[in-house]
């Protein structure tokens, strides 16, 4: 499922990675990783705020979306 999905609080590991090579890339060197553990700290409006390898990121929905768990 997308990481959109993931409940608040909700430790998560991730298991795939979608979209163009340049996503992926971009998702990458933020720390979004196969077998990384990502958690959802807060959601408005489908926008998230993770926390992901010691630091909080914020994710608009349509990257969430490419971030499968």
């Amino acid at each position: 499922m997308p990481l959109t999905m993931a409940k608040q609080g909700e430790e998560c590991i991730i298991k795939k990675v979608g979209g163009k090579t340049e996503t992926k890339n971009f998702l990458e060197t933020l720390g979004f990783v196969v077998g990384c553990v990502v958690t959802v700290v807060s959601e408005v409006g489908g926008n998230l705020i993770v926390y992901i390898k010691d630091s909080r990121i914020a994710i608009g929905k349509e990257m969430a979306n490419k971030i499968l768990i």
